[in-house]
């Protein structure tokens, strides 16, 4: 069963779960209200348009990221660049070169609970 809160992460320790091709999570802590998960995402890897109730707030903690509002407007981040997506706000994303991202989910994602 899994638990309505983790109060304590690791990155290192946490299990590492493929999202999509060359896009891996960590789920680091949760309650119903909000979630911080850490990715690691492959150059070239692809994310295709979609949306979640949830809003979404990002740093890129290393590499490059380009994320693709449904308008076609892109956002071309690097390393320090900080991002929001709100509640079914459609965007996807390409990642440039090897990236790493913390996200925060509000609420959390039942689907990322682990």
């Amino acid at each position: 069963m899994i638990p309505e809160t983790k109060h304590r992460g690791n990155l290192y320790e946490d299990p590492r779960v493929e999202r999509a091709p060359g896009i891996d999570r960590v789920t680091l802590t949760y309650d119903k209200d909000s979630m911080i998960c850490y990715f690691y995402l492959e150059k070239g890897a692809v994310l295709e348009m979609h949306t979640h109730i949830q809003s979404q707030n990002g740093i890129v903690m290393k590499g490059r990221i380009d994320f693709i509002k449904e308008d076609g407007e892109i956002l071309e981040l690097k390393e320090g660049d900080a991002y929001y997506f709100g509640s079914n706000d459609p965007h996807g994303s390409k990642v440039i070169e090897d990236t790493e991202l913390l996200e925060c989910f509000s609420p959390s994602r039942d689907d990322y609970k682990v």
